[in-house]
């Protein structure tokens, strides 16, 4: 044996140690038989989950697992969670997988930002909240808000707050060609209408701050302890109670409310004119007579829009409503 190999042979078991990996294999977990549950609340990685199931129903607090990677997970999400479900103080489970969701609402920074910020998902219902004075409406960002909901398949309500401070009949009147659900209150009023049409939904509450939003939310669930702001006099703007999303059960007949905090801009560079079209289920019908790469708007020559209102097949105040709504992403200067 030569002096070179002698020396490496010597040294063998002091070199660094190789690195010993197991076999990777293909087989994943199966979480199939996890409880399922809804994630009501987002704050600083934790998640509290509501579950209902033989086990009874408890709130559990959780942490995403590792193997969900980058994924997020966000309020409305139903998700399947494993280890200590219990709900005892001081225990904490993992979320391990986000269900395929139904719905998601997103909305960007602004109308040039390209990076979608999702904000509820499984909602079947949206309540655009505005105030009818202080502050005062802003019907772009009603009309913002509306497209959001429309681009994420949400039936959309019109809530009318402060109705013992302004008429809300002009509100009214300019979304009457969008056949949108409205309901006016003012402080103290019956709710059994608002009720009604939130009953066995999930619907996300949306509005600027100081609509009244929180005060709306504890009318309907006594329990709810939302914080409630005021209206600065100065700049007519709210002042943000609600910091974050959380998802509220509504007594008998049940559903969910989905309290938002108060938003200022609602960016919708997200949204195609396709996307909206789709929910206008009569006016899709008929673009499939216009020329192509027609833009429906009102300069586009021969668009089959026009002709429907021209022979009596549309009316032309839902022409009118929808061209207002393509108008807020394809301008957004004019809505702001």
């Amino acid at each position: 044996m030569s002096r070179r190999s002698y020396e490496r042979d010597e040294h063998d078991g002091f070199g660094r140690p190789q690195r010993r990996t197991r076999p990777r294999t293909k087989d994943r977990p199966d979480y199939s038989e996890a409880e399922v549950g809804l994630v009501i609340t987002v704050d600083r990685g934790r998640y509290t989950v509501h579950l209902d199931n033989e086990a009874g129903v408890r709130r559990v607090l959780a942490a995403k697992a590792r193997t969900l990677g980058r994924k997020g997970v966000i309020v409305g999400d139903r998700v399947r969670v494993v280890g200590d479900t219990s709900g005892d103080v001081g225990t904490l489970s993992r979320i391990v997988e986000v269900v395929e969701r139904e719905t998601v609402l997103r909305r960007t920074a602004d109308d040039n930002d390209p990076f979608e910020r999702p904000i509820v998902a499984n909602a079947d219902q949206l309540a655009i909240v505005t105030a009818l004075a202080d502050p005062p409406p802003r019907m772009g960002m009603i009309d913002r808000i509306l497209v959001a909901s429309f681009d994420a398949g949400l039936h959309p309500l019109l809530v009318l707050t402060k109705a013992d401070l302004a008429s809300p009949d002009e509100l009214l009147a300019a979304y009457a060609g969008l056949d949108v659900e409205a309901v006016v209150v003012e402080p103290g009023a019956d709710l059994t209408r608002l009720r009604e049409l939130l009953a066995d939904h999930r619907t996300v509450f949306v509005g600027h701050s100081g609509v009244g939003k929180s005060t709306l939310v504890n009318a309907l669930i006594p329990d709810a302890g939302r914080a409630i702001g005021h209206v600065n006099e100065v700049t007519g703007r709210g002042r943000h109670t609600s910091t974050s999303a959380i998802a509220l059960e509504l007594p008998e007949p049940g559903g969910w409310v989905i309290d938002t905090p108060g938003v200022r801009s609602f960016g919708l560079s997200h949204v195609t004119t396709d996307s909206i079209l789709a929910t206008f289920d009569d006016l899709a019908r008929l673009v499939a007579d216009c020329p192509r790469g027609c833009q429906h708007d009102s300069t586009a020559p021969e668009c089959a829009l026009d002709a429907a209102v021209a022979d009596g097949r549309l009316a032309p105040q839902r022409l009118e409503s929808f061209r207002r709504m393509e108008k807020v992403w394809t301008s957004p200067a004019a809505w702001e």
